[in-house]
C-alpha cells in the first residue's frame, strides 16, 4: 500500500525526471567548468569520464529519445552505472557537465553568482530578455528576488489568494458535467493561469485576461523552437506575441502611476516594484518580468497539480487516506458556525512526514539558494486548495493517459477524467 507521503515522493520524482545539472566535484567544479567554457583547447583540469558523442550533435538525440520513452531518465541511468554520478556529455550544442549527486546539485543551487550563472537556451534567452529575473545575477537579481519573495510570503497575499483560488476552483467545477470527459491539465492551467495573472497584476477574468492568454500561449511555444527569428518562425510570432502583453503591462504600470496611490498597501507584483525607491527598476524591466513570471502558471504549477490527480487515480489507498483527511477538514466551522477559510492549505496534502521525506532525498523541484522559486509557497497553496476541492466534491474515473517528458512535462492525452459529485 502506498501512503500520502510516498504518493508526494513519486509526484516530485516525476516532475525532476529533466531536470540536470550543469555541474562537477566540490574541489575541482569551478576550474573544470571555466575550461569547458571559456576554450575547447586541451587544459591541465580534468574532467570528469564521459562521452562527447558525435560531432556537432554529440548525444542530443540519445537524450531526446529517452526523454520521449516511458523511462526518460534512462539516459542519466546509464551513464551513471558507467562513468558515476557526475558525468561529461554535448547535448543541445554544449559540452556540458551532468550531475545526479544530491550534494553536488545544493552546492551549486548555494552557490552565488560568481561562481555559477544560469546557461539557457537560446530561444530562451531571446524571448526573456536580458533584464529577465531568469538571466540577471548580482544585486539586481537579489534585489527582485526579495522585493517578489516577500510579498508572495505575506499573510495579506495568502489570504486574498487562498480566496481567489477557491473562487475560481469553484466557478470551474461548477460547469463540469458527468456525461462527458474532464481534462485535468486543460482545467488546472485555466486556473493556475487566472490565480498568478492577479497576484502579478491584479487582472481579473474577463476579455482581457482571454487576449492574454491567448499572447502567451503563443509566447510560450517558441521558448524551446529553434533559434532562428524570421518572419513566419515561430522565434519570431512568440516574439511579437511578448511584444504586445509587454503592452498590455505597460499600461496597467501607467494607470498605477497616474493614479498616484502607491502609498497603499501593494495588492500585486507591479506595485511592489513600481514603488520601489532605487530608480533600477524601470518600466520596461517590471514589464518584461511579469510576462517571465507568468510561466509558472501555465507550465509547472498545472503540471503538479495533474500529475497530483494521475497518482492519486493510480493509488486507491492513497487517495482514500487524502480523501478522509480533507473530508473532515472540510466539517470545520469558524467561531460563527460558518465554514473556515484556510490561509495555509499547505497542511492538506504536504504534510511535515511529506516535507523530512523530500529533504532526505534532497529533492529540489523549486530550485534553491538565491535561485530558489520565489512563488513556492504560492504553488504548493494552490495546489492544496486544487486537490481539497477536487477530492472533498467528486468521485472520478481516469482514463489511461501517459506522461510526455520533452521538452516539458505533460500529459499526452490532456489526463481525462469522468467526474462524479458527491452526494453531501
Amino acid at each position: 500500500m502506498m501512503d500520502i507521503s510516498l504518493l508526494n515522493t513519486v509526484l516530485v520524482t516525476a516532475i525532476l525526471v529533466c531536470i540536470t545539472f550543469l555541474i562537477y566535484s566540490k574541489s575541482k567544479l569551478l576550474n573544470s567548468l571555466r575550461s569547458i567554457l571559456i576554450s575547447s583547447e586541451t587544459t591541465c583540469h580534468k574532467l570528469p569520464l564521459g562521452s562527447m558523442g558525435w560531432p556537432f550533435v554529440g548525444e542530443t538525440i540519445q537524450f531526446i529519445s529517452c526523454a520521449y520513452s516511458d523511462r526518460p531518465e534512462s539516459f542519466m541511468d546509464c551513464r551513471r552505472r558507467r562513468y558515476g554520478k557526475v558525468f561529461k556529455s554535448h547535448i543541445f550544442g554544449t559540452p556540458t557537465i551532468v550531475s545526479t549527486d544530491s550534494d553536488v546539485n545544493r552546492f551549486v543551487l548555494q552557490s552565488d553568482a560568481k561562481a555559477f550563472v544560469p546557461f539557457y537556451p537560446k530561444s530562451l534567452t531571446e524571448l526573456m530578455g536580458k533584464s529577465s529575473i531568469l538571466l540577471i545575477n548580482g544585486s539586481l537579481q537579489r534585489k527582485i528576488h526579495g522585493l517578489v519573495g516577500s510579498f508572495f510570503k505575506s499573510p495579506l497575499l495568502k489570504h486574498q489568494i487562498t480566496k481567489d483560488m477557491q473562487n475560481y476552483v469553484q466557478l470551474s467545477m461548477d460547469k463540469w458535467r458527468e456525461d462527458r470527459p474532464i481534462y485535468i491539465q486543460d482545467e488546472t492551467k485555466n486556473i493556475a493561469f487566472q490565480v498568478l495573472v492577479k497576484a502579478l497584476i491584479s487582472l481579473n477574468p474577463g476579455p482581457e485576461m482571454e487576449i492574454l492568454k491567448k499572447q502567451f500561449q503563443e509566447f510560450m511555444l517558441g521558448l524551446m523552437s529553434l533559434p532562428v527569428k524570421v518572419p513566419g518562425s515561430q522565434l519570431y510570432r512568440s516574439s511579437q506575441a511578448k511584444k504586445r502583453m509587454v503592452k498590455m503591462v505597460h499600461n496597467i504600470i501607467g494607470s498605477k502611476r497616474k493614479a498616484g496611490n502607491m502609498s497603499r498597501v501593494p495588492k500585486d507584483v507591479v506595485d511592489v516594484l513600481v514603488k520601489d525607491a532605487s530608480q533600477v527598476l524601470t518600466d520596461d524591466l517590471i514589464a518584461d518580468n511579469m510576462i517571465d513570471m507568468m510561466i509558472p502558471g501555465e507550465d509547472s504549477v498545472p503540471v503538479l497539480m495533474t500529475l497530483a490527480i494521475k497518482y492519486l487515480s493510480d493509488c486507491p489507498a492513497a487517495l482514500h487516506q487524502l480523501t478522509e483527511e480533507n473530508m473532515k477538514l472540510k466539517m470545520l466551522k469558524d467561531t460563527n458556525g460558518e465554514p473556515l477559510i484556510w490561509t495555509d492549505y499547505l497542511s492538506l496534502s504536504f504534510t511535515q512526514s511529506d516535507k523530512d521525506i523530500i529533504n532526505s532525498y534532497n529533492f529540489t523541484p523549486f530550485g534553491g539558494g538565491q535561485r530558489l522559486c520565489p512563488g513556492l509557497d504560492l504553488a504548493k497553496l494552490e495546489a492544496s486548495i486544487f486537490l481539497h476541492h477536487f477530492v472533498t466534491s467528486f468521485r472520478w474515473v481516469a482514463q489511461d493517459d501517459t506522461i510526455v517528458n520533452f521538452p516539458t512535462v505533460r500529459m499526452k492525452s490532456r489526463m481525462p477524467v469522468w467526474v462524479k459529485r458527491r452526494q453531501e
